[in-house]
């Protein structure tokens, strides 16, 4: 059974800092890009950064460049989002996915391919001003 399990939500202050993990397991986690979307009350789904494991390519929106970083431990099969400099616009429910192949689903440049094959159940973020 496929699953993706996000964890490392919670309140925090505007300038802070959060790291959700994304556990995998039920698929060769090392040949699928992992990506993260968010989605805020209202807003349609966006997609924030992607990786694919099998050489580490990554992809970063333009809203959280330079803020978020994305890393993958094939080890563990996890992928976390270390998420610096939050602001209230960060706010949203953070969601894991996977699909391959790899570089197709995360070729390092943009727009993200949101076609992705499993999701995970989502984890909250809530930035306060």
């Amino acid at each position: 059974e496929v699953q993706l399990v996000e964890s490392g939500g919670g309140l925090v202050q505007a300038g802070g800092s959060l790291r959700l993990s994304c556990a995998a397991s039920g698929f060769p986690f090392d040949d699928h890009a992992i990506g993260w979307f968010r989605q805020a009350p209202g807003k349609e789904r966006e997609g924030v950064t992607c990786i694919a494991n099998i050489d580490g390519t990554t992809y970063y929106a333009d809203s959280v460049k330079g803020r978020f970083t994305i890393s993958s431990d094939n080890a563990k099969n996890t992928v976390y989002l270390q998420m610096n400099s939050l602001t209230p616009e960060d706010t949203a429910v953070y969601y894991c996915a996977a699909n391959r192949p790899a570089l197709y689903y995360c070729s390092g440049s943009g727009p993200m391919n949101y076609e992705y094959a499993y999701w995970g159940q989502g984890a909250q973020v809530t930035v306060s001003s």
